[in-house]
């Protein structure tokens, strides 16, 4: 039967149409249009991560270089969340987030046609400046139409937009980069993106707050100054131009810069009349310690992330769409574990999935420390499929802890900055695994090298065997056979160093994930927020 209301004037029901707010269908339109742009905003995060070893052999540079792909969307992400609270307050939650989407949808479509690598980083830039309207605005829209004892499950359901790009993004790009070009892997986002601006034009209600704060400018530059300058530093340590390593002019201007942009910041925020962060929203108990939770786990989750399909493709072999491949199961177990996580958090308990997860997620990335140049395909799924489950079980109960003290007016700051804070730890992780994959590939490689002895036996006898091959491949002179099996030699001690830094880099990611996992265990469930324990029996912001 359709929905209806009581006429009050005559008594009878009143059919509601289906986009009247009134009707309790409405809201599943928006959680669907929500959806779509969720989709993709997060799809040009995972699409991207198997076309980087063909970006490097485009734009001829190095994996120092290339991590900026990721890190210079994850960074302008991470200043706009905040913002974008203050904008959608402003000028309408519909209105910016319609914005969000033009500008991705533009960034994209410029990032396809990108004619140098600084030209595509700025592209980037653009891009996840739109994707840090969509998703907080979104999640505010969402907070917005569904009440409090619903959100936990449409926030699971919003959690299958995202497993959706975790899952079609690397295969769907995999393929498009093998049977076509790496610029189609962001042209597949405009008519997305297209598609969520008309359907945000019929479905979205306008909301604006009433009364409305000024905007912090020195909070918002600060804040930009405290980020951009500690990434640059910890992204260029070790990079190839930085001849002076961590005690170069530019990485010490850079971590200056950084102090002074915290300082101003942290003083700004606390005596300003209107913050760009809503200090106040610490004073809840669960908000803070799940933010911290999402901190860490950005480092050590989304900081690895771009390691896999690196490894399978310049280790493995394996083509852009095989890599894609192996990524397909991991979204459809999110899909199916997000929302029967998010009912499990409504009706029982949010910190018990979300803790399982974290320890789960922490031992699928333990088992990638003994990757090899021999990995078997078993190797390699069991813990995607692990780690499947694990993210499926993270992020609604998560949110639904970290919002349940959060009032509806500082809603949309609030969703603003639970994704702030989990893409700063992403950004952070991208820039310090970077760092860290460079330095254990440069000290894996002098052991290797130090183990080349070309006189023992071993190196003869293998040389010898080498040479032979190249003989009966290739032919030629002798000389130029034994030149190419040495050369080969190197180049399989090239290949166990990048091999060797990759299973470090994972070791100390999932310890990093499996700390997340202990202040979970200090956040309050609905019950106990119900009975005051808290403090004061109301939501604390």
């Amino acid at each position: 039967m359709s929905p209806a209301s009581a006429d009050h004037s005559g008594g009878h029901p009143v059919k509601l149409r289906l986009l009247d707010p009134r009707n309790p269908r409405y809201r599943w339109l928006v959680l669907s249009n929500v959806m779509i742009a969720t989709f993709m905003a997060v799809l040009d995060a995972t699409i991207v991560t198997v076309a980087l070893p063909k970006l490097m052999a485009h734009f001829g540079v190095t994996i120092d270089s290339i991590e900026w792909v990721l890190t210079a969307y994850l960074l302008i992400f991470s200043i706009m969340l905040p913002t974008t609270g203050w904008l959608g307050d402003r000028f309408g939650h519909k209105r910016v987030f319609m914005l969000g989407l033009l500008l991705f949808t533009s960034g994209s479509f410029l990032c396809s046609i990108a004619w140098s690598f600084d030209a595509f980083i700025t592209f980037r830039i653009l891009q996840g400046a739109g994707a840090g309207a969509i998703l907080p605005l979104g999640m505010a829209i969402l907070m917005r139409e569904f009440p409090p004892e619903k959100r936990g499950i449409a926030l699971g359901f919003w959690t299958v937009s995202a497993s959706a790009s975790v899952s079609l993004g690397p295969t769907l790009g995999g393929y498009l980069i093998d049977n076509y070009s790496w610029r189609m892997i962001f042209d597949v986002n405009v008519p997305i993106g297209i598609t969520g601006i008309i359907v945000s034009v019929f479905i979205l209600r306008e909301y604006i707050v009433p009364e409305i704060r000024r905007f912090d400018a020195v909070g918002f530059i600060s804040m930009a100054a405290f980020l951009g300058g500690l990434l640059l530093a910890l992204a260029n340590g070790n990079a190839a131009w930085n001849t002076g390593g961590w005690t170069s002019q530019f990485i010490l201007s850079c971590f200056f810069i950084s102090l002074l942009g915290l300082l101003v910041f942290v003083i700004t925020e606390s005596t300003v009349a209107n913050p760009l962060i809503d200090v106040s929203l610490f004073r809840s108990r669960n908000f803070t310690i799940a933010n911290l939770v999402l901190f860490i786990f950005g480092l050590g989750m989304f900081g690895s992330n771009f390691l896999l399909p690196i490894y399978l493709q310049n280790s493995l072999g394996y083509t852009p769409f095989q890599a894609g491949l192996v990524f397909l199961p991991v979204g459809l177990i999110l899909a199916v574990v997000g929302p029967l996580a998010g009912a499990f958090s409504d009706r029982v308990s949010a910190k018990a999935p979300a803790f399982v997860g974290l320890v789960l997620l922490a031992y699928a990335l333990y088992r990638y420390r003994a990757l090899s140049a021999y990995s078997m395909h078993h190797q390699i799924m069991v813990p995607l499929y692990i780690r499947g489950v694990a993210m499926g079980m993270i992020f609604s109960p998560l949110t639904t802890l970290a919002i349940m003290q959060i009032s509806q007016r500082k809603m949309a700051q609030a969703s603003g900055l639970i994704n702030v804070i989990r893409q700063v730890g992403g950004s952070f992780g991208v820039a310090l695994f970077g760092t860290l994959l460079s330095q254990r590939t440069i000290f894996h490689a002098a052991i290797y090298g130090q183990q080349l002895d070309g006189m023992s036996p071993a190196f003869q006898a293998t040389a010898e065997r080498l040479t032979r091959f190249a003989l009966a491949q290739t032919g030629g002179p002798a000389a130029e056979a034994r030149s190419r099996a040495g050369a080969l030699i190197v180049q399989f001690a090239q290949k166990e160093a990048f091999i060797s830094s990759v299973d470090d880099v994972f070791l100390v990611a999932s310890v990093v994930v499996l700390i997340s996992a202990l202040p979970v265990l200090l956040l309050k469930g609905r019950k106990a927020i119900a009975r005051g324990r808290d403090g004061s029996g109301r939501p604390a912001a």
